[in-house]
C-alpha cells in the first residue's frame, strides 16, 4: 500500500492521536486509523510495538503487512485500582523491543496513547534517569488529570 493508495488523504498528513516522538527513531501515539497511514509511511516504520488486550482491527493489520512492517503485540490491560496493575515483566519485555535500535523507526500505542504508553515511556524515561518530577509532568501532558494508578508503577518500577 503506498500514498498513492489514499489520494484524498496525501494532501494533508494526519498523525495519530496523541503523537509524539519520544526520542530519535522512537514515536508513540494512540490507535492509528486510515487517514493516518500516509502520516505513517513517511515515517518508514519498521516495527509497531501495540500494549493492549485488544486485537489488532484488520484494516490496520492488512496495513502492517503490506508496509512490511512487524508487530510486536504485548496483552496489556490498564491499570484499575485497586486490583489491576501492569505487571513489570511486560513492560521490561516492551522495553527491550524499544530500546532494539534493529527495530527502529517504532511506534509505540495502545487505544488513545495515554495512559499504557504513558507508562512504557515513563519507565524508559527511568532508564534514561529523568528525575520523577519530569517523568509526571510528560506523562500527564497527555493523560490529563486522571492518572489511574499508572504513578504507582512508575515509582515500583526497576531496571
Amino acid at each position: 500500500m503506498a500514498t498513492s493508495d489514499y489520494p484524498n488523504e496525501t494532501k494533508v498528513m494526519v498523525p495519530p492521536l496523541n503523537f509524539a516522538m519520544v526520542a530519535p527513531g522512537v514515536y508513540r501515539s494512540g490507535h492509528p486509523n486510515r487517514k493516518n497511514y500516509p502520516f505513517l509511511i513517511k515515517l518508514g516504520l519498521k516495527s509497531i510495538i501495540y500494549l493492549s488486550s485488544d486485537d489488532f482491527n484488520k484494516e490496520l493489520d492488512q496495513f502492517v503487512k503490506e508496509q512490511n512492517i512487524q508487530v510486536f503485540h504485548y496483552r496489556i490491560d490498564g491499570n484499575k485500582e485497586p486490583f489491576v496493575e501492569i505487571e513489570q515483566k511486560e513492560i521490561s519485555s516492551a522495553l527491550v523491543k524499544v530500546l532494539d535500535v534493529r527495530n527502529h523507526p517504532v511506534l509505540i500505542h495502545c487505544n488513545k496513547g495515554k495512559h499504557r504508553i504513558g507508562c512504557l515511556v515513563g519507565c524508559l524515561r527511568k532508564l534514561q534517569k529523568w528525575s520523577m518530577t519530569s517523568i509526571f509532568d510528560e506523562y500527564r501532558r497527555f493523560a490529563g488529570s486522571k492518572v489511574l494508578a499508572d504513578q504507582e508503577v512508575l515509582i515500583n518500577f526497576t531496571s
